[in-house]
This record gives C-alpha cells, sequence and structure tokens, in this order.
C-alpha cells in the first residue's frame, strides 16, 4: 500500500458517516475516485459509483459494491438537566457502550459527549448485573441543562458515532471503529485505482459503487443495481474472524485473519460467479476460504442479486474479528489478496460471458 492510499485509507475510516448521514465519508470517497474513474456519479439518497468505461465491442457491466455508513447512535430524548437519551442505529452494541466516547454530529458541527458509566462503588446489585438496554443509555456532555444542549447545536434526531479512530496494531493489522465497512469502500476504490492504471483498457466497464445504509436493511444497495443493472455484481463486505478463544466454528464456520478472502457459497450466490471467482484466484495463487449461505447473506449481496430479471452476483468478504465494536481487526494482507482477487475478476471477464444457468 503507497502512502496516497495509506493516507485515503485512514482518513474514510476515522470519518463519521453513521446510516443515513453518510454524505461526510461519502465526499472523501467521490474526491479519491474522481482521480482515476471516467466519471463518478450519484443519486438521490447519497450511494455514490465510480465507472471505468471498457472498450470491447459489447462491453459487459461489472459492479463492485461495499456499503458506505457504519452503526452509531441517535439522540431520542435531551433532559431538563442535559442528558442525551439514544436510540440505535443499526446493530451497535450496547453491552460495550458506558464509559466511551462519542462524536455528537450537531448542527454546529462535531460535539464531544461520554456515554455515563456509574461507579462500581456506588452500582446497586453489582453480582447480578446485565447489559443495559439502550434507553438505560446517556451522553453527558459537560453541561447542565437542556438549553445548553440546544446551545452546542443538538437537538433530537441527530446521529452519533464512538470517537475511537484507526490505529495500525502489529505488523499487518489494522484496529478501529468502523472497518465494517469502510474498508470496503476503500478496496473497490483502490481496484479502480489499479484497473485505470492499466497499459491496455479493459474489455468490460466496471462501476465501483459505494452504498449507503446497508446497516439498516441495504436500502442504498438496492436502488443503485435497480438503476445500474449490471451483468454481474461482486458484493465485498467483512465476515467474522473466528479465529478467537470462545467461538464454536461449530456453529460459525472457520474463518481466519490473515487466510485471505472468504468466498460465500449457496443462496443469492451465482454458481457461474463462483466458479469464476475461484478459478482467477487459483491462476494468481490468491488463497480462499469458503462459507456456507443456507438461507441469507446478511449482506448486499441479498438485494441486489434479485433486482428486476436478476443479477448474478457473488458475496467476497474481509475476514474482521470483534465486528461491530470499536476494536474491529481486520489484516492489511488479507485487504491486499482482496484488491488483487478484484482486478483480476475485472480482467477476466470479456464480451462472451454470460454468467447464466444452462439446463
Amino acid at each position: 500500500m503507497n502512502t496516497t492510499s495509506k493516507t485515503f485509507l485512514f482518513d474514510l475510516l476515522s470519518t463519521p458517516s453513521p446510516t443515513g448521514f453518510e454524505v461526510r465519508g461519502q465526499r472523501k470517497w467521490a474526491a479519491y475516485t474522481r482521480k482515476f474513474a471516467d466519471r463518478v456519479e450519484s443519486d438521490a439518497y447519497g450511494t455514490a459509483w465510480a465507472t471505468i468505461e471498457g472498450k470491447g465491442k459489447k462491453p459487459k457491466r461489472i459492479m463492485f459494491e461495499a456499503h458506505a455508513d457504519e452503526i452509531g447512535y441517535m439522540v431520542k430524548y435531551i433532559s431538563k438537566d442535559g442528558f442525551i437519551s439514544v436510540d440505535r442505529v443499526g446493530g451497535s452494541d450496547v453491552a460495550t457502550a458506558r464509559g466511551r466516547r462519542v462524536d455528537i454530529l450537531g448542527d454546529k458541527g462535531i460535539v464531544r459527549g461520554i456515554i455515563g458509566n456509574i461507579a462500581i462503588h456506588i452500582r446497586e446489585d453489582r453480582e447480578n448485573e446485565k447489559a443495559p438496554k439502550v434507553h438505560e443509555l446517556w451522553i453527558d456532555i459537560g453541561v447542565s441543562s437542556a438549553a445548553e444542549v440546544a446551545e452546542a447545536g443538538i437537538r433530537v434526531g441527530h446521529p452519533a458515532v464512538y470517537a475511537d479512530t484507526v490505529e495500525e496494531l502489529g505488523k499487518h493489522r489494522l484496529v478501529g471503529r468502523a472497518l465494517d465497512n469502510r474498508v470496503g469502500g476503500f478496496i473497490i476504490a483502490e481496484v479502480i485505482a489499479r484497473l485505470s492504471k492499466r497499459k491496455t483498457p479493459l474489455s468490460s466497464t466496471v462501476i465501483a459503487v459505494n452504498a449507503v445504509q446497508e446497516e439498516i436493511g441495504g436500502h442504498g444497495a438496492k436502488m443503485a443495481s435497480h438503476r445500474l443493472m449490471p451483468d454481474v455484481a461482486i458484493v465485498l463486505d467483512v465476515t467474522h474472524g473466528t479465529d478467537t478463544p470462545t467461538v464454536d466454528v461449530k456453529k460459525h464456520g472457520e474463518v481466519k485473519l490473515g487466510g485471505g478472502p472468504s468466498l460465500t457459497h449457496g443462496s443469492a450466490n451465482h454458481v457461474e460467479v463462483v466458479k469464476r471467482l475461484i478459478e482467477v484466484a487459483e491462476s494468481k495463487k490468491i488463497p480462499l476460504q469458503h462459507e456456507s449461505s443456507s438461507r441469507f447473506t446478511g449482506t448486499d449481496t441479498d438485494v441486489i442479486f434479485n433486482q428486476q430479471h436478476g443479477i448474478p452476483s457473488a458475496l467476497v468478504s474481509l475476514p474482521l474479528r470483534y465486528m461491530h465494536s470499536v476494536v474491529e481487526m481486520a489484516d492489511l494482507r488479507d485487504m491486499e489478496q482482496v484488491i488483487q482477487l478484484l482486478v483480476a475478476f475485472a480482467e477476466s471477464v470479456n464480451d462472451k460471458d454470460e454468467f447464466s444457468v444452462k439446463l
């Protein structure tokens, strides 16, 4: 990873982009991909896509999709004493919320606060404590009244994210919040960057889509895929790294950090697209891990593959430990191998490819 790419990655990961309020991160993603794409466009809700036009006679349209949003909280109620009650945005884990710093995205800019944590000395019934319910959390921004909260530019409906950012850990690991899935947005941007530098133009058109609102149902991906209707789609998300203590691999499958990209089989994943990804990985000596999906993938793949007359799709995942926490962990080597896999897939597609099941 060169210095320019790394700077973009760290900036993107540190930019608050909670579901429904992704514009800060989307502007940075669009500005970066404009350097390499033939054009960058967006829709009414802020999903952005960067396109490199293919030069084949009848170029196939390949869509690489990731989601731009992160989990967080939203202001639900402000007490007369200035304490802020919240609701969850996406799958925020309230069990780890107390005692954490948060940034509220208010009308006058970002306001720092903390999620209150009563001292262990004076908590009642400590022996039987359970994880709090979300309505039991509150944010303290260091004021004493609702009027002061309003003066700070905060009202009901403003979003908040954890204040933790990203750092390197060990030789090959990244740690921080929102790796799920802004690291995916970084990867598809890097794919566009590398494809733009080819000496010979691609046969196929490549569209990198950074979609909004995945964490609450895949709404951005659904709108974009219906609009763009590519010939084939590869969805890039994160998957659970199960190589830590207490995780039962018989229940959750075996996926290791540093083990390479994970390829999902079943449900929305088209057998011919999966087959091509395996062939490409073998030709480039990229290691693959494998996961099963008996009913649904839990990703944007579920809302992409069934648009209109159907989009042949497959899910490629980056192994991630500690998902939906502030210490999500990914391996830089896995990230590089995912980029290589997607670049090679794009290079493999020609005018004659159909990705259809022959009967």
